[in-house]
């Protein structure tokens, strides 16, 4: 595959698994485009990826939770670069009782996971599907497999994503854009994300995982052409295996120890 001309574009780039999936692509010598809210220190990591691994890295700042924000964005894109592999990592969780949550914390959970996913996706599409061999990966979460109380619209969305995934999957079959979906558990993005996953017993502590290695083993299956990544094995079986009714309080259960403690 030729890389060296064309880019591969990140959302959510400047920190936890966005950060660790543009340090991964540039490691294998594939140039990268970031995006972020602004003030997040992305250029100075965008500069420190060109120094290290000798890439062509462009960055741009904006909120995707504004539709017209993301129109200019992959305007901007297709005019500018070819692009051969799109990574919608951007998203927002939340933990809140639903009562307590204003009309603006739901509608921008639904804008970046839903909606700015959706539209980039929609946009960027023709500009991959000019290149010989191209790639989407969306990344969902082991929540997108049950409805989880306190956590309400966060998990729906996911749904969505993994939804929406497998289905432009079978949709660009025989096309040369090539769609998988990874449905990672809680990260180790910083402190405060350990700590709050901690308290959620056993159901957090299983799910924890580290971003470098989530985004390594992606990329790995991605370009094996797996449409469906699994980064922990153990805790999916259980979601799978479980019945709603029982997994359901279960999860409720464990987020709520989270928001009380």
């Amino acid at each position: 595959m030729e890389t060296k001309k064309s880019y591969a574009v990140v959302t959510g780039a400047s920190q936890g698994l966005g950060k660790a999936f543009a340090e991964n692509l540039a490691k294998k010598n594939i140039n990268v485009i970031l995006i972020s809210l602004p003030n997040q220190n992305l250029k100075e990591f965008s500069q420190d990826l060109k120094e290290l691994y000798e890439v062509k890295v462009h960055y741009y700042e904006t909120d995707l939770s504004v539709n017209e924000n993301v129109m200019k964005l992959t305007e901007w894109l297709n005019r500018s670069f070819d692009i051969h592999i799109l990574i919608n990592n951007a998203g927002l969780g939340g933990t809140k009782k639903f009562t307590e949550a204003t009309a603006d914390y739901i509608n921008t959970i639904l804008q970046v996971n839903v909606a700015a996913t959706s539209l980039i996706t929609h946009q960027l599409l023709p500009n991959l599907l000019k290149q010989p061999e191209a790639y989407i990966l969306n990344v969902s979460s082991m929540a997108a497999f049950s409805p989880i109380g306190f956590k309400t619209v966060y998990p729906a969305s996911k749904s969505f994503i993994y939804s929406f995934s497998r289905g432009l999957h079978e949709e660009l079959k025989g096309t040369s854009v090539f769609v998988s979906v990874v449905n990672p558990g809680a990260m180790k993005t910083n402190t405060d994300v350990c700590k709050r996953i901690e308290k959620q017993g056993f159901w957090g502590k299983l799910t924890l995982l580290n971003p470098d290695k989530v985004a390594s083993y992606s990329i790995h299956q991605l370009f094996k052409k797996d449409s469906v990544i699994m980064v922990n094995p153990i805790s999916w079986l259980i979601m799978k295996l479980l019945p709603v009714w029982i997994k359901l309080p279960l999860m409720t259960q464990a987020i709520k120890r989270e928001i009380e403690s």
